[in-house]
């Protein structure tokens, strides 16, 4: 098993879309890239942290890659707007990826350099990759947010379609959810 850590702004959305994913065993919420130990939620979404939203995933790379990942990644949330997803502002829902090792620094320059030669997005892709130094995992009722609370607001408006998009480009990807 291999880890990957990511932030694309709320970590509700990226934890429903990666829990969808044929060999992600695990996917948990949390807090990365800031300078306070154990931050909690209130503390975060001040922005005076340094953390971001982020979700740890746990896959195995013989049945989905890195790179694979990173298609999801990069497919799923606006890599374009600096400090922004939405309506959601400030730097905890900055567009990042923390790497874990040298073989993801790379690819993930590499495929952030393709898709900014190839003019995928319209506007300059402003994705930190930055080294991993410490996870926190959110607060229990962070975890799996989508699938115990299907019918709050967020979920239903923003959530919801965002995963029926996400099932339609990806569902060659989909597997078991976990």
């Amino acid at each position: 098993m291999e880890i990957a850590t990511f932030g694309t702004g709320c970590f509700w959305c990226t934890e429903a879309v990666f829990q969808q994913l044929k060999g992600v065993t695990s996917v948990v919420s949390g807090y990365s890239g800031g300078h306070v130990e154990n931050p909690s939620y209130d503390e975060v979404t001040t922005g005076q942290t340094g953390h971001a939203e982020v979700c740890q995933i746990e896959f195995n790379p013989d049945i989905i890659s890195f790179d694979e990942l990173l298609e999801v990644f990069f497919n799923t949330h606006d890599p374009t707007t600096l400090n922004r997803q939405g309506n959601d502002f400030g730097p905890q829902y900055r567009s990042v990826i923390f790497y874990h090792n040298e073989v993801q620094r790379e690819i993930a320059e590499r495929i952030k350099n393709e898709l900014e030669a190839n003019r995928i997005f319209k506007k300059p892709i402003v994705t930190e990759i930055t080294a991993f130094t410490k996870f926190y995992p959110a607060e229990d009722y962070h975890q799996n947010y989508f699938r115990n609370n299907p019918d709050q607001g967020y979920c239903r408006y923003v959530i919801a379609p965002k995963l029926d998009k996400f099932e339609k480009v990806f569902k060659l990807k989909l597997g078991k959810t976990i």
